[in-house]
């Protein structure tokens, strides 16, 4: 307790720490300020019956920090700027150009590679606005006022979009922590009193051991993502002895932490990301005046709709994603040639290609206990609401673990900024 009332003083006194926090306490009344400025012409009626009755739907509004729920000009959320670093990232992949900018150029690299990502978010959150828009038009949710009052929507909701991505960039630079992610954060806190007060109202005795069985699954959720978080395997590194005149240098030990899930929760945005396009695609085909497109439409809705065909493509999805994050942040070659260029090793491997395949089996071992958690995880939920039809339940799991995700690094990068002053 002396520890914590010690951080807090230091935070008062620090002008420089304080005002980051400040920063990120305003930049959330702004964001949530904003979240409630609706776009004209919404049936609310018509608005909160297609949300309760559409999964899909009630994930993208906790997404868009609960923008969705009241048609608000954020309801596309951080949802453009997360698929345009997913498309940057395969392109990685692809081009070596970009690979080489991401990973070897350095903090210039890495800026140009996120200007990419800000400039491809334009046309992708036009694209999205339009679906959107386009399908609740088709839903009577958005009354119909004319193409000018359409086009105008998309405009208004895309530039809100981009707002909120350059609201996310600036907590990163002039805050703590990641500003998309606790951007993310404060939208699922903020849709959290409402689950909570609906079931609340809908409780009734006979459901008291399925209240006390989720509460004792969040804990256990909690309990695993701390562990998962924190757990590392470290693998032992030994600097060689060098001699120069009557001098020895180096010759030290120390240790190469290599974190069971290397990916945090991007994986499970990523997933998420691509799990809404195809059913933003499939609604907006099946409003199209055709009956061969509209039957196609209906059928591939009736297959994603599907719980357990949905469970599966989102369990594979972050399972895929967290590999694919993984390779992406750690590269063992660089690391491998890293370690040579300092006069380090580990001890019983060779230096180069022999220390870059060591650590690829590990990290490939590690990843995998990392990927089967995050996908377990995210798929629990799903599992739990099809057995107890509380649809509460099947947002809780994959919300709870990105709170705690984002608090865990919130918590680290702010001990990071006390150690930093202290020393």
């Amino acid at each position: 307790m002396d520890i914590f009332f010690q951080k807090l003083k230091t935070i008062a006194l620090d002008s420089s720490l304080r005002n980051r926090i400040l920063f990120v306490i305003g930049a959330l009344v702004i964001f949530r300020f904003v979240g409630n400025i609706p776009i004209p012409g919404v049936d609310e009626a018509r608005l909160a019956s297609f949300l309760a009755g559409s999964q899909f739907f009630g994930l993208l509004n906790i997404f868009s920090g609960g923008g969705l729920s009241n048609l608000s000009i954020l309801m596309l959320g951080v949802g453009p700027y997360i698929t345009a670093s997913i498309i940057m990232q395969l392109l990685t992949m692809i081009f070596p150009k970009l690979k080489e900018m991401y990973q070897e150029d350095g903090q210039l690299g890495r800026r140009k590679f996120a200007q990419y990502s800000r400039l491809l978010s334009l046309p992708l959150a036009a694209l999205q606005a339009f679906g959107l828009l386009f399908l609740l038009r088709q839903q009577g949710i958005i009354v119909e006022a004319g193409l000018f009052a359409h086009a105008l929507d998309i405009i208004v909701v895309s530039a809100g979009a981009i707002f909120l991505m350059w609201l996310g960039e600036l907590m990163t630079e002039y805050g703590i922590g990641n500003g998309i992610s606790i951007l993310i954060f404060a939208g699922i806190v903020a849709s959290a009193p409402t689950q909570l007060s609906q079931l609340y109202f809908s409780f009734t005795p006979a459901d008291a051991p399925l209240y006390l069985g989720f509460i004792a699954v969040a804990l256990v959720i909690v309990a695993g993502v701390v562990i998962i978080t924190e757990a590392e395997r470290p693998i032992p590194v030994t600097y060689a002895k060098r001699v120069r005149g009557m001098k020895v240098y180096g010759g030290g030990s120390t240790y190469l932490p290599l974190r069971v899930n290397q990916a945090g929760v991007m994986p499970i945005i990523f997933a998420l990301s691509i799990l809404l396009f195809p059913q933003m695609v499939v609604s907006f085909l099946s409003g199209i005046d055709n009956a061969t497109i509209a039957s196609i439409a209906g059928t591939l809705s009736a297959i994603l709709q599907n719980q357990w065909v949905y469970g599966s493509f989102y369990f594979v999805l972050v399972f895929l994603f967290t590999y694919f994050y993984t390779a992406v942040t750690f590269d063992p070659d660089q690391i491998s040639t890293n370690l040579q260029k300092s006069g380090a090793f580990i001890p019983g491997v060779r230096p180069g290609p022999s220390t870059s395949d060591y650590l690829g089996k590990i990290l490939l071992r590690l990843t995998l206990v990392g990927a089967l958690f995050l996908a377990v995880i995210a798929v629990l939920p799903l599992i739990l609401q099809a057995f107890t039809g509380v649809q509460a339940l099947a947002i809780g799991g994959t919300s709870l673990l990105i709170v705690v995700s984002v608090v865990i690094d919130f918590v680290k990068q702010l001990d990071a900024q006390l150690s930093m002053r202290e020393y």
